[in-house]
């Protein structure tokens, strides 16, 4: 019979492990829930990195509010956030995807395509979010905007985050029982928007803030919180760029949901639907049958992701 190892704990002394879901992550910092309602600061065991919020996780317990996370059980989907620098994983286990765009200021087609395509490709069922429908300056210019994207079928909501209850009676509907994430550039309303649909939503950041030793809501940090009516909802910070990088080039072609009608005409079985001869998607392009912008972003995501992956 073998020894046990000197320095190794015995079953008796081992940490009380249970199984409890990510709601807040700052870094190496996680904040996590248990079934019981009750919550503890963890870290990663050793070097381990990768939770993201959503997550459900395996934990050993430490003192009287800590714990060591040790495992991260299968996840359904993640997605990812991405600077100049890197893309970095920050939601997982979504169902559905709420992108916030305003009237005003201006926002950016290309991001919100981008964001579409990494909904798609994981499985994610997106939204579309037009707030600040009050100010009639720009409506019909975002409208006609959203347009295209309203013809693939994703649904847009119109709200205006200064008036909190009809924002919250248009979405809450739609996520109430389900994994939301609600994602945004910067200056769409989004913080607004949280606050009608999370009642004091604003105290529970300040907590949570206290609780990963941020002291203030930081610009990189996520949060899950419970909806009144069922369901939870993941809020990340506004973002400026979203990461794709991680996508392959059928991930991006899934991404593309437009393109799977045409996809079976290409003359061969490994098209990039770029420039090659006998394409079935470019020509449903030049028939007028998909959006040239849709195919103009498609092409930008796959030129990136080969010259990224040549460095």
């Amino acid at each position: 019979m073998r020894a046990r190892q000197q320095g190794s704990p015995s079953p008796a002394n081992r940490a009380p492990q249970v199984q409890g879901r990510v709601i807040g992550a700052h870094g190496r910092h996680f904040l996590v829930e248990f079934a019981d309602g009750t919550q503890r600061l963890c870290f990663p065991r050793g070097k381990k990195t990768g939770a993201a919020v959503g997550d459900q996780v395996t934990v050993s317990l430490e003192g009287r509010d800590e714990g060591a996370i040790d495992a991260i059980l299968p996840r359904k989907n993640l997605l990812y956030r991405s600077d100049e620098m890197r893309s970095k994983q920050f939601a997982a286990n979504v169902d559905r995807l709420f992108i916030v765009v305003a009237v005003q200021p201006t926002f950016s087609d290309d991001l919100a395509g981008r964001a579409l395509t990494g909904a798609w490709s994981a499985g994610i069922e997106p939204y579309l979010v037009l707030n600040k429908v009050d100010l009639e300056t720009g409506l019909a210019e975002a409208r006609a905007r959203l347009a295209p994207l309203a013809r693939l079928g994703v649904p847009v909501l119109e709200v205006s985050a200064q008036d909190p209850d009809h924002a919250r009676a248009v979405l809450a509907p739609h996520m109430a029982g389900h994994a939301n994430l609600l994602l945004g550039q910067s200056g769409m309303g989004k913080s607004t928007l949280l606050n009608a649909l999370v009642p004091g939503a604003a105290a529970p950041t300040r907590e949570h803030s206290t609780a990963l030793d941020m002291g203030k809501h930081t610009t990189t940090s996520t949060r899950l919180y419970h909806l009144p009516e069922g369901g939870d909802l993941i809020d990340s910070p506004g973002f400026q760029a979203f990461g794709l990088g991680h996508l392959s080039g059928e991930d991006i072609v899934r991404g593309f949901p437009e393109f799977a009608p045409f996809v079976a005409n290409c003359r061969f079985y490994n098209c990039a639907h770029l420039h090659e001869p006998g394409c079935g998607v470019l020509a449903a392009l030049r028939e007028g049958l998909i959006e040239p912008a849709r195919h103009a972003l498609y092409q930008r995501i796959v030129e990136e992701n080969a010259a990224q992956a040549r460095y």
